[in-house]
C-alpha cells in the first residue's frame, strides 16, 4: 500500500490523517510482529521521538494498535488488523523469545475465554508464551 492509502483507515478511526501520522502508520503496517517505540525510531529517523510517542498514544486510544506486555520491561505494540474494529474475542496470543528478546504475534492462536468468578471484572487479558523462537533454536541447536 502507498502512504496515502492509509488515510481512510485513520479517518474511520476518527484521526486526522496528517503526513506524519500516515508515515508512522505505514511503518507500523510494515511490521509483521510486535514493535516498540525504539523500533519505530530506527525506521523513522527523520521524525522526532516525542512525535512518534504521541502518535502511538493516539493510535492506541483509537484502537488502531494494541499494547503487549511481554514481561521484558519494554513496551510493545501490534497493529490491529481490523483497523480499530476488533472485538475482545479476536485477541491473539504472543510468543516471547528468551534469547533474541523478540515478541511474535501468534495471529492464529486466539486468547482462550476465561470464566471469571462472580463479581470479577476483567479489564485486560495478556497471553504470552515464553521460550525460544525457531530462528534462535536453529542457531543454538536447542
Amino acid at each position: 500500500m502507498k502512504t496515502e492509502d492509509y488515510s481512510p483507515i485513520l479517518e474511520s478511526a476518527g484521526i486526522r490523517p496528517t503526513s506524519t501520522r500516515l508515515l508512522i502508520y505505514e511503518a507500523i503496517a510494515r511490521n509483521s510482529d510486535t514493535f516498540s517505540l525504539s523500533t519505530l525510531e530506527r525506521q523513522l529517523d527523520s521524525i522526532d521521538k516525542s512525535v512518534i510517542f504521541r502518535t502511538l498514544v493516539l493510535f492506541h486510544e483509537h484502537h488502531l494498535i494494541h499494547s503487549v506486555d511481554d514481561g521484558s520491561g519494554s513496551h510493545k505494540y501490534c497493529i490491529c488488523h481490523n483497523h480499530g474494529h476488533c472485538h475482545e474475542e479476536e485477541a491473539h496470543c504472543h510468543f516471547y523469545c528468551e534469547i533474541c528478546q523478540n515478541t511474535y504475534c501468534l495471529n492464529e492462536d486466539l486468547i482462550p475465554h476465561i470464566d471469571l468468578p462472580e463479581g470479577f471484572i476483567a479489564r485486560k487479558v495478556n497471553y504470552i508464551v515464553k521460550g525460544i523462537c525457531a530462528k534462535c533454536a536453529a542457531k543454538h541447536s536447542v
